[in-house]
């Protein structure tokens, strides 16, 4: 748990004391659809407090990734309140987004926090927070932050980086042991694995997306024969009424056709 704390310390503005007492309360979020987001880490904890902390990582680009964060960040808020009670009951909620791509074109920086305030900075509420993480911006020289050396690690699996990175703070040396604890085997399984996981994930929402269009496009020209056909039926036994001089209102009501198309059919004859 201090590893954790120690890498939240370094993103987050919260009060040290915060960390004395942190709580998984999720380690991997419910998937709420079968095209919900893929991540290698995707856990949620709760503060001393009671503030809800999200953090994420994601390794292949989403589509409207930011409408999604704030869709997810919404829910958590919305989830602490019940019928009856009132709105103090709602703890600050912060997620970060950790990402191998860009998220935020705007700018180089690799971290970005998103809060609710006016252009010149006054703040509306404290109550949600989105940091985003994104490793292809971190610079290669260190900015002197425990957050360059968190990042860093995150982004690295060679040995000479990983035993630099140890001597910043006794949680990282902590991380790197545990992550050393592993075979190379292992890691590279691991890495490898959840990889191969989001592409098949990828390439299945696309391949059933076709198949899904296809069927339906099949279904669409299927039903639209099957009332042409039948519409033609209806046809041709008004043609046999009118050959036996049936009163028109009577081949309406036996055919169900219109009286234009059936006075079409006489003149037609």
């Amino acid at each position: 748990m201090d590893i954790l704390a120690g890498f939240l310390k370094s993103v987050l503005d919260i009060p040290a004391e915060e960390y004395d007492y942190l709580t998984i309360v999720d380690p991997y979020l419910k998937k709420e659809s079968v095209d919900d987001k893929y991540g290698i880490l995707d856990v949620r904890v709760h503060t001393k407090s009671g503030q809800v902390i999200h953090a994420e990582i994601q390794v292949l680009p989403i589509p409207e990734m930011e409408e999604r964060t704030v869709f997810y960040q919404s829910k958590m808020i919305t989830g602490q309140i019940s019928s009856g009670q009132d709105y103090s009951v709602i703890k600050r909620v912060v997620s970060i987004i950790i990402t191998d791509f860009v998220i935020v074109p705007e700018n180089e920086k690799y971290h970005n926090q998103f809060r609710y305030r006016t252009s010149d900075g006054v703040e509306f509420t404290k109550l949600t927070e989105i940091n985003t993480l994104e490793l292809v911006k971190l610079p290669p020289q260190a900015d002197d932050s425990d957050l360059w050396f968190w990042v860093k690690f995150i982004k690295s699996d060679g040995e000479e980086v990983l035993d630099m990175l140890a001597e910043r703070s006794p949680q990282i040396k902590k991380a790197v042991g545990v992550l050393k604890e592993l075979s190379a085997d292992e890691r590279n399984r691991m890495l490898y694995e959840d990889r191969e996981k989001a592409r098949r994930d990828m390439a299945s929402r696309i391949n059933g997306a076709e198949r899904k269009g296809r069927q339906e496009g099949l279904q669409e020209g299927l039903q639209e024969g099957l009332q042409e056909g039948k519409h033609e039926g209806h046809m041709e036994v008004a043609r046999n009424a009118i050959n036996m001089n049936m009163d028109t209102d009577i081949i309406i009501n036996l055919t169900g056709l219109t009286r234009e198309e059936i006075e079409a059919l006489k003149i037609s004859k």
